[in-house]
């Protein structure tokens, strides 16, 4: 305050040169937008805007616009939205002076904001909700331009913009109403009959006078009937909208579709799979490969005659009352123990435990 009060005095007090110029621009220009040769329409010269250090002083317009000593141009700081900058009049405007120093210059600069079609019409009445239904009753006695209900809608723009016209888009019954052009209000063009359906639905399109125009779109439900219940025994079932059940099934058929999709693709793939297996199990049949056989960590071929464990046990017997001699296995802690050595082809022991059943008399086995 104190600042502003000393620049005001010497302004005053000071050999002032006092300029004025006038721009005007459309609302929502992007930031950085050209607004105006401020040293041309001035006649100020570049230098002198950078010695002087040119600046805009203003109360509350200094956050939209911004001066470029450098270049001698007066550009958008921010976007404007007339809307809010100018919520109550008619013509906005924005209102700031340039201050130069040394000498003391002063220059009122005014910019005229002009309103454009940026806000669609919005409706007020009847309220749109989502859940439950609100309809008008019309009697059935009801004559030639019977007065339904009246449509009201605003539009926040200013000037022709804000003009409003209502026209009627879908109806139950063309024949029956009819939307006012100028003011919304729906109207009987005939006489109501017996004939005519209870459950009346009327869509409504408000449009401004903007280019290009904006819309909104209103739905209103009328009740063709003398008393309530039958109006709520008829509107019980009614459909809230049928743009929403035709979305729905829609959406149920695309579902359905890429659920069978995928079902098939996944039928393909595994029978694929089978396919291939089979015909490879049919090459490898067919082929003249050797087969390699497997064998067992714990064994070895050592005689390359067949497969043996490491350790096993042998005891030879003989019965008293002739030469025959029967062989059991596997009685534990026996002393004839056969160990296979890999890398030998037979063992020590293998050859004790064979020539001290040799060297016995009433041994069955004979040495050629």
């Amino acid at each position: 305050m104190n600042r502003q009060v000393l620049l005001f005095i010497s302004l005053l007090s000071l050999d002032s040169v006092i300029g004025q110029v006038s721009y005007s621009i459309p609302e929502e220009m992007a930031k950085g937008s050209l607004v105006g040769n401020l040293a041309q329409d001035l006649g100020l010269e570049i230098k002198r805007l950078v010695s002087g250090k040119a600046k805009i002083y203003t109360r509350n317009s200094d956050e939209y616009m911004e001066l470029s000593r450098e270049r001698g141009v007066l550009l958008v700081k921010e976007r404007i939205d007339r809307e809010v900058l100018c919520t109550e009049t008619a013509l906005c405007a924005l209102h700031f002076q340039i201050i130069l120093e040394n000498p003391m210059e002063f220059y009122t600069v005014t910019i005229m904001i002009q309103d454009q079609n940026d806000n669609p019409p919005q409706v007020l009445y009847p309220v749109q909700t989502g859940g439950s239904v609100v309809a008008e009753m019309v009697p059935r006695s009801a004559d030639v331009g019977y007065l339904v209900t009246k449509v009201v809608a605003v539009d926040v723009d200013s000037g022709q913009n804000a003009w409003l016209s209502y026209k009627l888009q879908k109806a139950t019954d063309r024949a029956l109403f009819e939307v006012g052009l100028q003011n919304g209000e729906i109207r009987t063009i005939r006489q109501v009959t017996d004939k005519d359906a209870v459950k009346q639905r009327l869509t409504v399109i408000v449009e401004d006078n903007g280019q290009p125009s904006r819309s909104a779109t209103v739905i209103v439900n009328v009740a063709v009937a003398d008393s309530f219940p039958e109006v709520l025994s008829e509107f019980t079932d009614f459909p809230h909208d049928k743009e929403y059940n035709d979305n729905l099934t829609f959406y149920l058929v695309l579902a359905l579709a890429v659920v069978s999709f995928l079902f098939i693709t996944c039928l393909v793939v595994i029978i694929s799979v089978k396919i291939y297996r089979w015909r490879q199990s049919r090459v490898l049949y067919h082929s003249s490969l050797p087969v390699i056989p497997y064998y067992p960590p714990r064994y070895s071929d050592t005689l390359g005659t067949g497969t043996l464990p490491h350790v096993y046990n042998y005891e030879v017997c003989r019965t008293t009352d002739s030469r025959k001699s029967d062989c059991k296995f596997g009685r534990a802690g026996s002393q004839n123990v056969l160990i296979m050595d890999p890398s030998s082809t037979g063992t020590m022991q293998r050859l004790q435990s064979e020539k001290s059943i040799l060297d016995e008399p009433d041994s069955p086995l004979e040495v050629s």
